[in-house]
């Protein structure tokens, strides 16, 4: 009959989908997970969404991978936030801002929930908590925003040399429209000193802007002694925590804190999503960016994408229950690469300041390497020299030149990631790979033989012909 007909041919088409999807899946020979450097089948050819009558393609080789040690970039999506965006990827698509029917409040309340988590997380009322597409964005709504609102009465703001480039970069754009701008610098160790931030505010001071945790050599800020100071003389105090958020605790009270920059890939959430904590009580207003329909409270128009705040909201939740972990865990591998690398290799500088760190970014200069030779020979290892946003400019970092770095060793820097995947084992292959190429590399370096042989590199004038 035409229905068994139907039925046989519907057969077939599940059958060859099935078969077509088991057999583009990759795995290892032992069924196991491997670790360490890690295999991934990579097939360039173009698939057809529905699988043909022709015999598959054998497999294709396995391809490594290098270990992933550049967390400060960005992190791998936790599993647990996978597990818990995938319903609002298939089944619960509807807009959160439509009110007339069940597909956009359940979307709604999935938002609502994010937001609880998110706010949970850093001691917030949930209405406090403002979805954006991340830090960038959260960092400019705050600059930006308060500066813009009370441009009236206020014109001047305040922020350091070595914060991330968008925000430095939101301090020039206001510039360019008649505010005043006083950068900060910092001390060798990467702090500022609190009494220069005093002296710096004025009767006109709208915003002081100082980043948590620094993104290239992990410094912690005195976060709590600025709140207290912006607190007294009655300025506004924003810090870009997307660094910090999730690692180490927070708490926007107890703190002094009016608003906080928050990025979801940062803490093992999705890309594309962020949030911003702006203060209720006493009331911070912002001058909003985009124009639009008004969500989120008109502060940020746009429909919030249900999936990534679902995302961002259970990458708070699952931080917040493993942050202690996490951090014990990382500081003891930040410990064993840092201690394996010093002990086996002279002249080699850890920048920043060692006890106010983060233990999951370790910043070393390598003297008499070129820093990107060294990125090139450890080809087996994703590291970075610096920032992900300023990494392809050739100008060391404007981070080390703060705090005071010789020019040399800028340009010998490189960042290790230490994250909550981050395994001992691939800590130790790290460590063994940056030994060998380090002394190879020296071993290729008129410098480093002028200073075995006692020259004082800094006696010698050069010349240029």
């Amino acid at each position: 009959t035409a229905t068994g007909i139907c039925g046989t041919m519907l057969l077939r088409v599940v059958w060859r989908r099935v078969t077509a999807a088991l057999t583009a899946a990759p795995r290892s020979k032992s069924g196991a997970p491997i670790r360490g450097l890690r295999l991934r089948v990579v097939d360039h050819a173009p698939q057809s969404a529905i699988p043909s009558d022709t015999v598959p393609a054998p497999e294709a080789e396995p391809v490594l991978r290098p270990l992933y040690m550049d967390v400060q970039a960005t992190t791998p999506l936790d599993p647990r936030v996978l597990d818990a965006m995938l319903p609002y990827l298939v089944n619960y698509y509807g807009n959160p801002h439509s009110r007339t029917h069940a597909y956009g409040w359940e979307s709604e309340a999935a938002m609502e929930h994010a937001r609880q988590q998110v706010a949970s997380l850093i001691g917030a009322d949930p209405r406090e908590i403002i979805f954006t597409s991340g830090a960038t964005e959260s960092n400019n709504i705050a600059i930006k925003g308060v500066a813009r609102f009370y441009k009236s009465r206020k014109k001047h703001l305040i922020t350091t040399q070595t914060e991330h480039k968008c925000v430095l970069d939101s301090c020039r754009s206001l510039e360019a429209e008649g505010f005043q701008v006083t950068y900060l610098p910092v001390q060798k160790s990467g702090i500022i000193n609190l009494k220069e931030l005093e002296a710096a505010i004025q009767p006109d001071t709208s915003l002081v802007s100082v980043m948590t945790v620094n993104n290239e050599i992990g410094v912690k800020q005195p976060i709590a002694e600025i709140g207290r100071i912006c607190s007294s003389r009655k300025v506004y105090f924003h810090t870009d925590a997307a660094q910090a958020v999730g690692k180490i605790p927070l708490d926007v009270n107890d703190m002094k804190i009016d608003l906080m920059s928050i990025s979801g890939h940062k803490i093992y959430g999705p890309k594309g999503v962020g949030a911003i904590y702006i203060r209720r009580r006493p009331r911070v207003r912002v001058e909003a960016l985009q124009s639009g329909g008004g969500q989120e409270r008109g502060m940020r128009s746009g429909t919030v994408p249900t999936p990534l705040v679902v995302g961002l909201g259970a990458a708070c939740e699952v931080a917040q229950q493993e942050m202690e972990y996490d951090h014990k865990r990382i500081s003891k591998l930040a410990e064993r690469l840092t201690q394996k690398i010093m002990k086996s290799l002279p002249d080699v500088v850890m920048n920043g300041d060692p006890e106010h760190h983060y233990p999951g970014c370790i910043n070393l200069s390598f003297a008499y390497v070129e820093g990107e030779s060294l990125l090139m020979a450890l080809k087996d290892v994703a590291l970075s020299s610096g920032s992900a946003c300023t990494s392809a400019s050739l100008e060391p970092s404007y981070v080390l030149r703060a705090i005071g770095t010789d020019e040399d060793l800028a340009h010998s820097s490189i960042r290790f990631g230490i994250g909550r995947f981050t395994t001992e084992e691939e800590v130790d292959y790290t460590v063994e790979k940056c030994i060998q190429h380090v002394k190879r590399l020296r071993e290729m370096s008129p410098l480093w033989e002028m200073v075995q042989d006692g020259i004082d590199l800094k006696s010698i004038k050069w010349t240029q012909h």
